[in-house]
């Protein structure tokens, strides 16, 4: 063996301090359910987290198992410093899946039904139904619903149907011949998606105010009517996951948004990779679909209920008891700002930071929307990731490329699941007159930025925003998100010279204080802990503090633990997949790691290193390698002391003495939930919703 052979050797990352990255995604999800099973939170904030547990996994497997299975496929050997075999991954995943699929339906069968039908909300099984429910339900039916349905009866000139991803359908067993004398014998029948999923009974009909049914009961109570003059023996649901990710070869295509407008048809037709059942789905009408869908028995998950449980989300909006939710939050304003057209002026007198969504999103309305109108502003850019179809923004962006200014819209058409809305949205601005850019090709951009010039006494002026979150309006009210409005010319500067990378060639642009991906950011993290484990190399105080949502960079994860042994005391809050062990002896024994799950998203990224925070920044990117390898991502430092100060408190300082709603990881890789004992209560969102809510004009 050679020396360099060697030395790579030696600098290997031992497999065993490393969390496997999709076991860990499964972990967060995990967390998420617990909160639908905690009683102390409202009981309809209970039944979404469930949902949102069940969308998360739905999106992992059509994700990350479907690209795991293809890796297993193609023979790849190992994934990542875990060095784990996609097949062997597949088959811990599974196991892990089935334990978190079999919770979510005993906390919806066991804990919230029961606790449901106590406050008068009732989801009537089909034994409940009683004459007048079920004629009622069978009109409705008849009207709205068997017009819409398309059963395929299974024989050499209706081969089985080409099933949609995550659709709810029925597998029918028939007995007695056709009017063509025919004995088909079994039928498949989908489910469009645009039926409602849960239905409210009228008061009238049921007795109850809050009575619902399925329409996974009602279309089974009324199965038979599809098939005239035969006989339903068996009626089962069933739900199949397909591989929802899409592939282009960038350096390919002519036309981005023209290629991906063609691909996003197939996404509803990838392969499978989960097929769910009735739990009293007979075995060999379980193995006939495996079978069609070339799939395993691993791949098969029986459930106790319906087999779509996200969609019950419904119910959050149809049950009309707000007492069952969370109290109503209205967010303040910072009390230095005022009305929307003195905000330039306001931002001339220093910066204003903003912590979503305690602290509303309209300045960052009012931003964009004074641009569009200002006579005194030239130009406008702005990079748009997930912002919907249409919205305030995208709106203030086409009337100021109507008034006549110069606007430059940067669109990632690959953010995922949004890239029909980002390419109509393309498509909307385009016709007025903003020049739309891709991005660069082979790098997500990420970045959450926006930038105005203006003509001022003097010269132009840029004004300046820079988020942890995306431009969107809905998300801005449930994601925690950190922003900053800025006139400080040195940030401005390297934030337009960002924009002039992303939309002509050229050299990397050196930069004043800005960092980002995928050119500056991951040194200049990388260099910060290095910086403070000399600090405490040489006796003298360091510490490090993080929040993000993902921390899975082997590079980064190495440098933490290297920090740890020198003696740096590491604070880290990582809301899902976190890939580090804290905690082992000798290696990471001076690292905590929490994760906060509560009525908000935790979605900033706020990273402090020194004992007093001294170098603080606010980022678009998690520390994980596609955001600081593979994306066009931004990092920028609160500069001033206050402001500093205010981020460190908000985002480190108070989640990390949360002791109601944090999570701890352990050495052994397991996440325990911190209880407040015979502390003081103390919930980090709580705190920060007292303080905001309503301080300061509403907004």
């Amino acid at each position: 063996m050679d020396a360099a052979s060697a030395s790579s050797r030696a600098e290997a990352p031992d497999r065993k301090l490393f969390i496997n990255r999709e076991l860990s995604l499964l972990d967060f999800n995990r967390r998420v359910l617990e909160q639908a099973a905690d009683e102390s939170v409202p009981l309809l904030e209970r039944l979404r987290f469930l949902t949102i547990s069940s969308s998360n996994l739905d999106e992992f497997f059509e994700i990350r198992v479907a690209n795991i299975k293809e890796q297993a496929a193609a023979g790849v050997q190992s994934l990542g410093p875990e060095d784990v075999r996609p097949e062997d991954l597949v088959h811990l995943i599974h196991e892990k899946a089935r334990e978190l699929v079999t919770e979510q339906y005993r906390v919806f069968n066991d804990l919230l039904l029961p606790a449901l039908a106590d406050k008068g909300v009732r989801i009537l099984r089909r034994t409940e139904w009683s004459q007048a429910v079920n004629d009622w339900v069978g009109d409705w039916f008849n009207r709205e619903v068997q017009p819409l349905l398309t059963p395929v009866g299974l024989d050499p000139a209706h081969p089985f149907p080409n099933v949609l991803n995550r659709i709810l359908n029925f597998f029918v067993q028939l007995e007695g011949k056709d009017a063509f004398s025919r004995n088909i014998g079994v039928a498949i029948v989908q489910t469009p998606r645009l039926l409602p999923r849960v239905l409210k009974l009228p008061p009238a009909v049921s007795g109850g105010a809050q009575d619902f049914v399925l329409l996974s009961a009602a279309i089974h109570a009324n199965i038979g009517t599809l098939f005239p003059s035969m006989e339903v023996k068996g009626c089962w649901q069933f739900r199949v996951t397909r591989n929802s990710d899409l592939w282009l070869d960038e350096e390919e295509v002519e036309d981005l948004a023209e290629a991906l407008r063609y691909e996003l048809p197939h996404r509803n037709y990838g392969d499978a990779v989960r097929l769910e059942v009735a739990d009293n789905c007979p075995p060999e009408v379980a193995s006939r679909l495996l079978d069609h869908f070339n799939l395993t028995p691993d791949d098969l998950y029986r459930v106790n209920g319906p087999v779509n449980l996200n969609r019950l989300v419904l119910l959050y909006n149809l049950a009309d008891l707000p007492e069952l939710k969370y109290p109503p939050h209205t967010p303040s304003l910072p009390p230095r700002i005022g009305k929307a057209d003195e905000l330039y002026e306001t931002l001339r007198k220093g910066d204003v930071l903003l912590h979503h969504p305690y602290q509303s999103f309209s300045p960052v309305l009012d931003f964009i929307q004074r641009a569009s109108v200002d006579p005194a502003v030239v130009a406008v850019m702005v990079t748009l990731y997930r912002t919907g179809d249409r919205s305030q923004i995208t709106d203030a962006l086409f009337n100021a490329a109507r008034a006549g200014k110069e606007v430059t819209a940067v669109i990632e058409l690959r953010a995922r699941f949004d890239e029909a809305a980002n390419i109509n949205l393309a498509q909307h601005l385009q016709s007025a007159g903003v020049q739309v850019m891709y991005g660069v090709v082979g790098y997500k951009t990420h970045a959450k930025m926006m930038l105005v010039l203006r003509r001022e006494e003097g010269g132009l002026r840029r004004y300046v925003h820079l988020g942890t979150g995306n431009y969107h309006t809905t998300t801005a009210r449930f994601y925690t998100d950190i922003g900053l409005l800025t006139t400080n010319e040195e940030i401005c500067t390297d934030v337009h010279r960002l924009f002039r990378e992303l939309m002509a060639p050229g050299e990397a642009p050196t930069m004043k204080h800005l960092h980002y991906s995928p050119f500056t950011l991951n040194t200049m993290v990388i260099e910060r802990i290095h910086e403070q484990a000399e600090l405490a190399r040489l006796g003298k105080p360091s510490r490090i503090r993080a929040k993000m949502n993902a921390l899975a960079d082997p590079g980064v994860i190495q440098a933490l633990y290297a920090a740890s042994q020198a003696g740096v005391p590491i604070d880290l809050v990582v809301r899902g997949v976190c890939c580090l062990r804290p905690g082992v002896p000798g290696v990471s024994e001076n690292i905590r790691v929490i994760s906060i799950v509560g009525r908000w998203l935790e979605h900033s990224r706020v990273y402090s290193f020194g004992p007093s925070g001294e170098h603080t920044y606010a980022s678009s990117a998690d520390w994980m390698q596609r955001n600081l390898h593979r994306r066009v991502e931004s990092c920028f430092p609160i500069l001033d002391p206050a402001l500093k100060a205010r981020v460190v408190e908000e985002c480190l300082d108070l989640p990390l003495a949360d002791n109601c709603q944090a999570w701890e990881l352990k050495p052994d890789g397991k996440w325990y939930r911190r209880g407040p004992g015979s502390e003081p209560r103390r919930a980090a969102q709580e705190v920060l919703i007292a303080r905001y809510n309503q301080v300061g004009p509403a907004a």
